[in-house]
């Protein structure tokens, strides 16, 4: 299985079935979790290294548990095993309603990637915080912080 991700970012489209994708009071980012009857459109990243899977779990962080799940090309010609990040709590009072990737790009993915990077240069640190205190340390009593309802 090593080399292939599911993820909301690049490379092949898949679905993942029996899975939904919420959005989180308080956070830019959405998180995914079991429903059945549902599905998650997505992609798949191929030829992911030992050391990049590693940089995503640090960036996942403890919010996130790397699952290993079976994801259907959406073409339909292809079934793939692959990992993805599921939300920890499925039952998190803070998750609601269906989370928008083209609301993200237009509101929320410049900020992000802003911090992001923060985060990357953090890691080359000694002592760095962690994806979530970076995340929250990043958008604390800014202009840039997420109202969500």
């Amino acid at each position: 299985m090593e080399g292939y991700f599911a993820s909301y970012n690049v490379m092949i489209c898949c679905v993942v079935l029996c899975s939904q994708r919420f959005s989180i009071k308080g956070r830019v980012y959405p998180a995914i979790v079991p429903a059945e009857d549902k599905k998650v459109t997505g992609k798949v990243l191929l030829g992911i290294t030992p050391p990049e899977l590693h940089i995503l779990d640090e960036f996942e962080d403890v919010e996130y548990e790397r699952a290993s799940i079976n994801v259907f090309l959406k073409d339909g010609t292809e079934k793939l095993e692959a990992y993805t990040y599921v939300w920890e709590n499925k039952t998190d009072p803070d998750l609601y309603g269906e989370w928008d990737f083209e609301e993200w790009k237009l509101l929320h993915m410049a900020d992000f990637l802003k911090m992001t990077r923060a985060f990357i240069e953090e890691m080359e640190l000694p002592d760095s915080k962690t994806r979530v205190a970076t995340y929250e340390s990043y958008y604390k009593g800014t202009d840039n912080n997420p109202s969500h309802p």
